[in-house]
């Protein structure tokens, strides 16, 4: 009877478990739409994209939030500018003209339903709530996914309220 060496079984052993877990991208392969987009995501960017194709990073170069989508169809987003200013007061309701102008234009927040079309790459979503309430009762929204992948996420609003194109980038939370 031949034995086999330690090498030998370390060989097989890698095929076998090969195999058996596929690598990271095989993985998210045979994920759905639905399983790779479930979860909390990190904002990494936000440009909105001119006619002209010139760019603006509408949060700055180093902005902060999160969006978080649920395996039932909801979603919550909040999308700042990392230079949001401290109210002089210490009180929400105490602001300056100025600071409030400031924090009004670097966020946003909003929250509602999604539903994904996998066919066209589409997430629908229905707001239920804004900080910016022009964009409440509009009907359904969509975002074109681009990527989506166990670690990337991103998509464009083709129909934001400026006319522009929006391109938004996320990294899955850690």
């Amino acid at each position: 009877m031949k034995r086999l060496s330690a090498l030998g079984v370390v060989t097989i052993s890698s095929l076998i478990l090969g195999a058996v877990l596929p690598a990271d991208n095989a993985v998210a392969q045979q994920k759905s739409l639905q399983e790779l987009l479930v979860g909390a995501w990190t904002f990494v960017s936000a440009d909105s994209v001119r006619n002209d194709g010139s760019k603006i990073a509408l949060f700055g170069s180093n902005p902060k939030g999160t969006i978080i989508f649920t395996g039932d169809g909801h979603f919550a987003l909040v999308q700042m500018r990392e230079d949001i200013p401290r109210l002089a007061s210490n009180s929400r309701d105490q602001g300056t003209p100025e600071e409030y102008k400031a924090i009004v234009q670097g966020s946003i927040a909003y929250f509602g339903t999604y539903s994904l079309n996998a066919a066209e790459n589409v997430i629908n979503i229905r707001l239920e709530g804004s900080t910016f309430a022009n964009l409440m009762g509009g009907g359904e929204q969509k975002r074109i996914l681009t990527v989506l992948t166990t670690d990337e996420l991103k998509f464009a609003n083709p129909s934001t309220a400026s006319g522009a194109t929006l391109e938004v980038a996320w990294k899955r939370a850690r």
